[in-house]
């Protein structure tokens, strides 16, 4: 690449690259481009402005040479992203006390004040860093430079290169100072990110016609829908307009004084630059703009800052007018971007009382009441009552709690825990891993050191989208979901190439999941249908029965209402797919822990206490997410995973009866060996066929297996011949492969990450180095003896984009995740086909 020279005059030809002069020269030149009236620019490459952050200073002379002697000149920043930020701008540098005195001769001693106190003060202040309370208001420029005097031991410089100097140089070290380092490192920019910097001949912005500054832009930040926003501030510079309590509005406005009203023509003008630079920019644009007797100047044009909403919208209506093509506006938008949109927020200009602080688990916000017990949400609701349920952390037992409550906030737990998996399934708001809290149940209190002690009832809102707790009622933004946001969906189907599921474990949640248009269930979590109170009671008669008869009848009662659930799933889906997980937990886990629970499920089961809290000891595992759950379970107790088997059958054939028929696709969960499946196989295939006997009925059915255990993808060559289908459980196979509680992993996990030990959480973001090699050899030994199996992941890692790149690159078939994230993982599967087209 040719070298470019130190001062570049931003002519429409001249050597200008957002590589080495940053955004906003970029975006200058294509204004002078489209001939619109900018002032006359210079820009400072990247590398020149390094060299005076350490001391080497280009030829200014040969700068100032290129402006007329007493032109008064702005510097503005020019990173290469706009996001990444940069030093503010400095105005009036060329203000001297000779120049003062021919403003004064010209517009008044007033207006030359104003002007030099300005000057001297961002000088003095911002430049050359002195106490701001010096130059603090009420002051003359006298006394501002006899300040500036005793400070510097020296006078207050007069010459428009000297100035010029010291501000190049102080906003050029600006920039490699820890703290903006830091932020824009925040805003994904590279340590060694460049800045350049723009020298602009400014309007004087005082003079006896119509006089000032401006900022105006076409649509809102808040909707994206068009609209003229922006103020306008006789006789003053910069963006003084958007501070200034007695701004006038763009175009008339009943509610006050309007630049329209006074200079029709140059707000006519004003929008037709808008138009222009909206057609030829291709985006939606603040401009920001002087008048100096009458004459219309553009001194800046940048992105319109937006809310999420804002932004689908413009990119939508950018493509559908023809300016972009829909590709780019799917590009456009940051995946994530979309969590926003489905969810209510806290309104970015509210205040916050930061009570605490723990992991974004679920997005989106919700303001209630705190409560501490599932009961307790659920009378809420029956109320009417917003609450926050407020768990130590979450078990199975709490999901009706969780479904009552607005949001969701743990002292334990991590981003794959269970109330944030759950939270995330239900769309509901949840903060986990708040390791500050001090709870109380017994009490019912919740206390964080050094703030008051929260009791049951009082109010407080969860940030989702940002791990924050805060005290009391925060403003809301609601959620936008149709509209851009439905049509962006639209275009990401047409465009993605891999599949995109749902884990959905009753109908209310796959009923949601049909509003994001998915391609099936991945995963239906069938334990979850167990934990309504009357199948609860049943469940529970079924762990104590004393013999095989009796659990028989539990099991029989249960059945109908399995079969229920999975007729409905399979009428809702309309001929889409459903996987359905064969049961998981350790049934320890629909028992009471607690005196009060023991006591009533006694009564409930007309048993002695003693019998019922000696039958739960001794179901107690040292580790039960490694004991007697799942395949193990549907092993030693065969009537569970028998009745299941049954329900799905039955299900099938009702739900065929005059429709296309149902192939129902049936999920064995924590597989480590092959005899498992042939064991689970052999009983499955004997309840068909003898659902085919008493129905009549011919129906086919796949079975597969869930790979969640590290020696399941080791062995995913033998399981496979007696399974058609191989779906990833990234959650289990993460924490099995780490040695690692994924509930408890957020104590420690935001230290491992800051000391480079992770590069991020793995459930967050999956480890493709350990547990992705698990899943290629797995892919790629089932693919060895079963050519045609199909390839999934169903932990929560499919919903995050880099675990879908993944899953394209290994050619999987389908990725599922909960419902409230398919839009997400839709937008990213369609960026990542484009990217490759």
């Amino acid at each position: 690449m040719p070298q470019h020279p130190d001062i570049v005059q931003i002519t429409p030809t001249a050597p200008i690259t957002k590589d080495m002069h940053g955004n906003r020269a970029k975006c200058l030149q294509r204004l002078v481009r489209l001939d619109l009236p900018v002032p006359l620019s210079v820009a400072l490459s990247f590398d020149t402005v390094r060299g005076l952050a350490q001391g080497r200073v280009p030829d200014v002379q040969k700068l100032t040479h290129i402006f007329a002697d007493g032109d008064l000149l702005s510097v503005r920043s020019s990173s290469q992203a706009a996001d990444w930020g940069g030093p503010g701008t400095i105005l009036n540098i060329g203000m001297n006390d000779a120049v003062a005195a021919r403003i004064a001769s010209e517009h008044g001693q007033s207006a030359a004040d104003q002007l030099y106190l300005s000057f001297i003060r961002s000088y003095a202040v911002d430049v050359l860093r002195l106490d701001e309370d010096l130059f603090s208001d009420p002051i003359t420029p006298r006394i501002a430079l006899a300040h500036f005097e005793d400070e510097m031991d020296e006078p207050f410089p007069q010459d428009v290169g000297t100035q010029l100097t010291e501000v190049l140089r102080s906003m050029a070290r600006a920039w490699e100072g820890t703290s903006a380092r830091l932020l824009r490192q925040a805003q994904g920019a590279p340590a060694d990110a460049g800045l350049g910097l723009i020298v602009q001949r400014m309007a004087l912005s005082i003079g006896k016609e119509e006089t000032g500054a401006g900022v105006v832009q076409f649509v809102s930040s808040e909707t994206g829908l068009a609209q003229i926003t922006g103020r306008y501030l006789p006789q003053s510079q910069g963006r003084a307009a958007l501070s200034e309590a007695d701004a006038q509005f763009i175009e008339t406005d009943s509610r006050g004084t309007a630049l329209e009203d006074r200079c029709p023509d140059q707000v006519a003008e004003l929008r037709a630059a808008g138009h222009l630079i909206r057609t030829r920019l291709r985006e939606e644009m603040q401009i920001e703009f002087t008048l100096m007797e009458g004459r219309l100047a553009i001194l800046d044009a940048v992105k319109v800052p937006r809310t999420a909403r804002a932004e689908v919208q413009i990119a939508v209506d950018l493509a559908e007018e023809g300016v972009i093509p829909r590709e780019e506006a799917l590009m456009r938008i940051a995946p994530f971007t979309l969590n926003q949109l489905m969810h209510r927020q806290v309104n970015p200009s509210a205040a916050r009382d930061v009570l605490t602080r723990g992991i974004a688990a679920a997005p989106g916000a919700a303001t209630g009441k705190i409560v501490f017990t599932a009961a307790a949400a659920q009378a809420a609701a029956a109320q009417n009552e917003p609450c926050i349920l407020v768990r130590r952390e979450t078990s199975p037992e709490d999901i009706r709690g969780m479904h009552a409550a607005e949001g969701i906030l743990t002292e334990r737990g991590g981003m794959t825990s269970h109330a944030a998996v759950i939270a995330r399934g239900l769309g509901v708001p949840c903060v986990s891993g708040a390791t500050d809290l001090q709870l109380d149940h017994r009490k019912k209190t919740l206390t964080v050191p050094g703030r008051k002690v929260f009791h049951e009832g009082d109010i407080i809102t969860i940030d989702g989208s940002s791990g924050e707790v805060l005290v009391g009622a925060a403003r809301m933004i609601e959620p936008a979901m149709g509209g851009a946001f439905a049509t962006l969906l639209e275009w990401a189907d047409t465009a993605r190439d891999i599949g995109i599921r749902a884990n959905a474990d009753t109908p209310e949640d796959a009923r949601l999941a049909q509003r994001f248009g998915v391609d099936g269930i991945g995963l239906c979590r069938t334990e979850h249908m167990f934990f309504d109170p009357i199948r609860l009671t049943v469940m529970r008669e079924m762990i104590f029965a004393e013999d095989a008869e009796d659990r028989r009848a539990a099991l029989e009662r249960l059945l109908p209402m399995q079969r229920g659930d999975f007729i409905e799933l399979f009428k809702l889906m309309e001929g889409h797919p459903v996987c359905i997980r064969l049961f998981d937990p350790p049934l320890h886990e629909f028992l009471p822990g607690d005196r009060d629970g023991i006591r009533a499920l006694a009564e409930a089961l007309d048993l002695p206490v003693s019998r019922v809290a000696a039958r739960i000891e001794n179901l107690q595992e040292f580790n039960p997410m490694l004991g007697m759950r799942g395949v193990r379970l549907g092993i030693t107790v065969p009537g569970i995973y028998e009745m299941q088997a049954r329900a799905i059958f039955e299900a099938t054939v009702a739900a065929s009866e005059g429709k296309e028929p149902v192939v129902p696709e049936i999920m064995i969960p924590l597989v480590s060996a092959k005899r498992e499946v042939e064991l689970i196989k052999d009983r499955v295939d004997a309840v068909a066929a003898a659902v085919r006997n008493e129905t009549g009925v011919n129906f086919t059915y796949r079975l597969g297996v869930m790979v969640e255990t590290p020696r399941a993808a080791l062995r995913a060559g033998e399981i496979a011949e007696h399974a058609a289908f191989l779906s990833f459980g990234t959650n289990d196979l993460t924490q099995m492969t780490y040695g690692l509680s994924r509930d408890d992993a957020g104590r420690f996990m935001s230290a491992y990450v800051n000391q480079g030990v992770y590069v991020e959480d793995p459930f967050q973001r999956m480890d493709r180095d350990g547990v992705g090699e698990l899943l290629l050899l797995g892919a790629e030994r089932g693919r060895a003896q079963r050519p045609g199996v199909t390839l999934s992941i169903c932990g929560e890692h499919g919903g995050d984009p880099d675990s879908i790149a993944f899953s394209r690159a290994a050619g999987f078939d389908y990725v599922s995740c909960s419902p409230f994230r398919v839009p997400v993982a839709k937008l990213a599967a369609a960026q990542l086909t484009i990217a490759d087209t």
